[in-house]
């Protein structure tokens, strides 16, 4: 039975009527925001704590490799040179946690999410891979900078 939620459309090859559901339930989008914003905000957080100093070396958050562990002038490196990408990353999970929330269909919401996670993902691995970069360059120049 057709809800205000149905929209009909028609089959582009047979003109034969069909209905599309065009949002999931309200509560799955709150759960994905709150999760894919929360996410965004701390990644954004730690970005910028990690890269102004106020993130000390840690075994918890942060680029943990040996190069950016090996001392706090490589950490510190290390997150200087990937600020850039890691807080692309969690704007676009902020964006994707606040896209999520208006009235789509069903497999556009998923993949909204998947990109946002995606992006996330890459953006957070690529950021780790320029820092480490920058951290191995300090350890061979211990008084200059990394690039």
């Amino acid at each position: 039975m057709p809800t205000k939620r149905d929209v009909p459309t028609e089959h582009a090859s047979r003109g034969v009527g069909i209905l599309v559901r065009m949002d999931a339930p309200l509560e799955v989008r709150i759960v994905l925001s709150i999760v894919m914003a929360g996410a965004g905000l701390l990644v954004m957080w730690m970005a910028q704590a990690a890269a102004s100093g106020q993130l000390k070396r840690n075994d918890i958050a942060g680029i943990r490799t040996p190069s950016t562990m090996s001392s706090d002038v490589a950490w510190l490196a290390a997150h200087v040179r990937s600020k850039r990408a890691t807080m692309t990353a969690g704007i676009l999970a902020l964006v994707s946690g606040l896209v999520v929330l208006i009235p789509m269909p069903g497999p556009v919401m998923i993949a909204v999410v998947m990109v946002g996670c995606a992006a996330l993902l890459g953006f957070v691995l690529y950021g780790a891979r320029v820092g480490s970069r920058a951290a191995k360059a300090v350890g061979e120049n211990p008084k200059g900078s990394a690039r």
